[in-house]
Parts: C-alpha cells; structure tokens; sequence
C-alpha cells in the first residue's frame, strides 16, 4: 500500500446523533482546462444534496496547502475522516 502524503481529495463527517447533527464535507483539488487549480469545497446534511464552492488557485502546491489547512480547520470542529459521502 503506497503512503499519500499530499492526497487531493478529502471526505469527513460529523455525526453526533444526540443534537440530531449529520453532516458531510468533502474536499478535491483539480485541475483546469486553463493550466490553473481549483479546490472544490462540497458540503451539507448527509442524505441531501449539498452546496459547492470553487476556489481557484496558480499551483498545485498552493490549492494543496489549502486543502490542508481546512480539512484541520474542520478537524477541530468534529469531523472525522470517511471513506464515502
């Protein structure tokens, strides 16, 4: 199995049953027909369709460092990594 130290799409959920809380975000960097990036931020109630929001960035690099930084934003409010949306 090959270590992904720098993973372009992330999906996280937040469930806490008690406070009827059931949320998805997703994250992916891809790239665009005009030679920049793009971060796709995905999110909303599990079960529902979500909203989206497209950030774009120059580099690879610079979309990835961002993808980080929210994924550990989130981190701290609750989520927790998922294979599936």
């Amino acid at each position: 199995m090959q270590l992904n130290l720098f993973p372009t799409d992330v999906h996280l959920r937040c469930i806490d049953e008690a406070n009827n809380k059931r949320r998805f975000y997703v994250l992916s960097v891809q790239p665009t027909l005009f030679g920049d990036w793009v971060l796709v931020r995905e999110w909303g109630r599990i079960g529902r369709s979500g909203r989206r929001r497209h950030d774009h960035y120059q580099s690879a690099g610079s979309a990835l460092d961002a993808l980080q930084e929210l994924a550990r934003q989130k981190c701290r409010r609750g989520y927790k990594a998922s294979r599936a949306v």
